[in-house]
């Protein structure tokens, strides 16, 4: 029991260098997925980790570091380029979350709206650019058991009053909705930080529009590191939106990478989405703050950091 008690701290004191010395974990047990060290438990939280994130430990191919991601204690992925991906591989990942129990969480909905065919302008070769990729997604979901897809609108259409732009996105992803309601799927639109001229900026916005579209198959993807940019006042703002959010996002504040990087406290924020009963995936939406397993293992250090709010 001591030893365990000790390693914990060590984890959350040592940082990268507890992961980085193998031989602190000598003797502790391991698995049959990648041969990796296997977590003492799962996170309280379920965060959900990309493609190449943890490249270095596990090497450059996507399954491997999923097997990977699991013996760390990560229970989820997301892949936003699952819909880029050849069909054998969407069925693989899927394959392999459902072997090691694992979610998947969200990808991008392919041509599903942007500055090029934004769904404000009302266009109708546009609308149809996005309904395709609605379709697409449908088949995408059946590979690798994905049941979240991630819709920009696109741009403003300067040339139009908010008003009827707002009412262009609403009639399109109703059409989108009633395609991906009969599966079970649900496309979360993501207020974004990028650039202004992005149509879709703010929670209260976006969660005004889902109201509007009136569709489980139509809600909030609430990311954190673009909404702690456009807004502030997460928790509060998070509250508000609730009921219209799907999925969440991380990315700590300046920079877009790992927890306890920047100024945004996430001990307090994911107290207090465990706090709501939020049994969602966390999408680990940022880069690594350091380079190599050393940046690999101070990342997973920062969530067990920040993870650790039920002691």
């Amino acid at each position: 029991m001591q030893r365990r008690r000790f390693l914990s701290q060590s984890l959350l004191t040592a940082g990268a260098s507890v992961f980085a010395g193998a031989n602190v974990f000598a003797g502790k047990k391991t698995n049959n997925y990648s041969g990796g060290i296997f977590a003492e438990k799962p996170f309280n939280l379920n965060y959900g980790f990309h493609d190449g994130m943890f490249k270095n430990a596990a090497g450059p191919d996507f399954i491997d570091q999923i097997k990977y991601g699991y013996d760390m204690g990560f229970r989820s992925i997301e892949d936003n380029g699952m819909p880029g991906r050849t069909p054998d591989m969407q069925k693989k990942i899927g394959d392999t979350l459902a072997k090691l129990g694992m979610q998947m969480g969200v990808f991008v909905l392919n041509k599903g709206g942007n500055g090029a065919n934004t769904l404000a302008a009302g266009k109708p070769e546009y609308v149809e650019i996005f309904l395709k990729g609605c379709r697409d997604a449908v088949e995408v979901s059946k590979r690798c058991n994905g049941k979240l897809a991630t819709v920009v609108p696109g741009d403003f259409e300067r040339n139009l009053t908010m008003g009827i732009q707002t009412g262009n996105v609403i009639e399109a992803l109703k059409r989108g909705a009633d395609i991906l309601e009969k599966e079970n799927i649900i496309m979360v639109l993501e207020p974004l930080s990028d650039t202004p001229n992005l149509f879709l900026r703010f929670s209260d916005q976006t969660y005004m529009i889902c109201k509007g579209v009136g569709s489980p198959s139509c809600k909030i993807l609430f990311d954190m590191y673009h909404m702690q940019k456009n807004e502030g006042n997460i928790i509060t703002n998070m509250d508000k939106a609730w009921s219209e959010i799907a999925y969440l996002q991380i990315g700590d504040n300046p920079g877009r990478k790992e927890p306890t990087t920047g100024e945004m406290n996430y001990k307090n924020i994911f107290k207090h989405i465990h706090e709501k009963g939020y049994k969602g995936v966390l999408g680990m939406e940022h880069g690594n703050s350091m380079p190599g397993k050393e940046g690999e293992a101070k990342l997973i250090a920062a969530y067990r950091e920040s993870d650790n709010f039920l002691s």
